[in-house]
């Protein structure tokens, strides 16, 4: 498996999620399937299955998280020196040339990425029209709509 990149905040929030799994939901399933085999019969047991069903998702996530961790290649946006240019952790103001719309953006990896909060997944086309570009430069990101042309007002490393 190749290195995942991670902004510093990504892989904490990865590690907090792996810790509430390990601390939390692993140990509360395993009381709900030690309650529901108390109950007798498992062949009909539907909140025996319920669990058992919930310990495979918790189980399964743990090791998504785990080897996510292993893997990755965490970045700290402040320690950057990319001399302006638009890279992985980087916040982005761009302009909207159709509209005039000013948006900002924070290049971030798969696991972190947010529109809501304005972060936007390293493999997204934008970011991918953006990768390399600096402070003026227009990107053009094809679109489901169609092309959208970006003026790149300022590019920082947060």
């Amino acid at each position: 498996m190749s290195t995942i990149p991670l902004t510093v905040i990504g892989a904490e929030k990865l590690r907090s999620e792996l810790h509430e799994m390990k601390t939390v939901q692993r140990p509360a399933v395993i009381a709900a399937i030690a309650e529901a085999r108390s109950h007798g019969d498992l062949t009909e047991n539907a909140e025996y299955d319920a669990a058992k069903e919930r310990q495979g998702f918790i189980e399964a996530r743990i090791s998504e998280l785990e080897s996510k961790l292993s893997n990755a290649q965490i970045i700290n946006p402040a320690l950057l020196d990319a001399d302006g240019a638009c890279v992985f952790g980087a916040t982005i103001d761009l302009e909207d040339i159709s509209n005039g719309t000013m948006v900002t953006y924070q290049i971030v990896g798969d696991d972190e990425a947010d529109i809501k909060q304005g972060k936007i997944s390293i493999s997204s086309p934008i970011s991918r029209a953006l990768i390399g570009k600096r402070s003026g430069d227009v990107a053009e990101v094809l679109a489901p709509g169609g092309i959208r042309e970006y003026t790149i007002h300022k590019v920082k490393y947060i």
